[in-house]
């Protein structure tokens, strides 16, 4: 059978629709997750709108290729959901359709979601992470504030470890202010303080932070003697050009590297550590995610069909809870893959042959109109129902007429 049939043009134009509204739905939800991030950035830091939307761009890869397959999912499974409740694969059954028949539009709809999803895993998420780094630091580099956070552990200075509970943007001031100072290997130095106030320094990678009425313990290593002074007001001075600086420099991690950085990272390392182990699990991981698309696609043809008897809901329903299962199964193999208790091949790769072998029993059982799992659950709940109902009427008959 041609690809090109009208019936096959018809099922392809359908899945168009529910592929954009879901693709666009779920980008609208990372958007509002990051909504307070962005409203921050600009009020507090003055950040400038451009930067925020280039911040916002370059993380959408690490997000586009989990959001691509589910909407790709949802694509095939809404399409034939609609199919089903309009009685249109009842039609095409009448006039002697086979279900296998209708399969190139959702073949080649799927391989569509995989070919870019895997553009965005080999070439969108490291591009995007590594941009994302540069502009962060540079973003840090003009403005020291873009970075900081309120009751976070701040090691960005030079031997210095910084938390804040509270600040004040307008101001510039800090409230509740724990520092370790690390700087002299000779004496370990806590200073607690409870307010201070960050001042520029004379170069952009250096700032005093003056604090009052606080409190320095200075224990020294050699001999564990504890000191104790109280101050009145005390400026420490801080620096981040060498934190900076090996920013600039420091090699990429694995989630920035090119594919073939990324094969050549594995080569130059030994098998036994982890690093070796979460490398070929990223290589894998460029492959396995866009083979969800063909994995989730197959298994929503049946999910739509036997979800005839159910409201449209409960079968989208039933794609979220299945993409969750292989969410779950893939966050598990990262775990297990990455301890080293399963192969990094099969822990990135399990859940597509999970997915697919439970999609590819569910169509055969669908083609052969036989019961699939979920509705023989269904039918046990309606007669559980059934039972349930009738005796409870008929207790309640029961208990009126005794008390009459």
């Amino acid at each position: 059978m041609k690809i090109n049939t009208i019936i096959n043009r018809y099922i392809l134009r359908q899945m168009i629709p529910p592929f954009i509204i879901n693709l666009l739905f779920l980008t609208f939800v990372f958007l509002m997750a990051q909504i307070l991030d962005i409203t921050n950035l600009i009020v507090n830091y003055k950040v400038n709108i451009i930067s925020v939307i280039l911040l916002l761009i370059f993380s959408m890869p690490a997000f586009l290729e989990f959001t691509i397959p589910m909407s790709v999912m949802m694509g095939v499974l809404v399409t034939f959901l609609q199919m089903s409740n309009d009685n249109e694969i009842i039609a095409l059954k009448a006039g002697g359709t086979n279900i296998y028949k209708l399969l190139p539009p959702v073949i080649l709809f799927c391989i569509s979601g995989f070919l870019l999803t895997l553009y965005i895993t080999v070439y969108g998420v490291s591009w995007g992470n590594l941009s994302y780094k540069k502009l962060a630091i540079d973003l840090a580099t003009s403005s020291f504030e873009v970075g900081f956070k309120e009751r976070t552990f701040n090691d960005s200075f030079d031997g210095i470890m910084l938390y804040v509970n509270k600040i004040d943007m307008k101001n510039k001031s800090f409230r509740d202010i724990f520092i370790e100072d690390q700087r002299d290997e000779k004496m370990a130095g806590t200073i607690i303080a409870p307010k201070g106030k960050m001042i520029p320094g004379p170069d952009p990678f250096s700032y005093t932070l003056k604090l009052y009425n606080g409190m320095i313990n200075q224990t020294t290593l050699k001999t564990r003697s504890v000191h104790s002074i109280k101050f009145d007001t005390y400026e420490i001075n801080m620096s981040l050009s060498r934190s900076i600086s090996s920013a600039k420099k420091n090699k990429k991690r694995q989630e920035e590297m090119t594919l073939s950085e990324l094969m050549t990272y594995i080569e130059q390392t030994q098998p036994d550590k982890n690093d070796h182990n979460s490398a070929i699990m990223k290589l894998h991981e460029k492959f396995s995610i866009p083979f969800a698309c063909i994995a989730l696609g197959i298994l929503s043809v049946p999910l739509g069909l036997q979800s005839v008897s159910f409201k449209k809901s409960a079968g989208i329903g039933l794609g979220f809870i299945f993409f969750m299962l292989y969410y779950l199964m893939l966050a598990a193999g990262w775990s297990l893959g990455e301890s080293g208790v399963y192969p990094p091949v099969i822990a990135m790769w399990m859940p597509n042959m999970v997915v697919g072998i439970i999609g590819i029993f569910l169509l055969v059982r669908t083609v052969k109109e036989g019961p699939v799992l979920f509705g023989f659950f269904s039918r046990r709940i309606r007669q559980l129902k059934n039972r349930l109902i009738p005796s409870a009427g008929r207790d309640h008959n029961i208990n009126t007429t005794e008390k009459s």
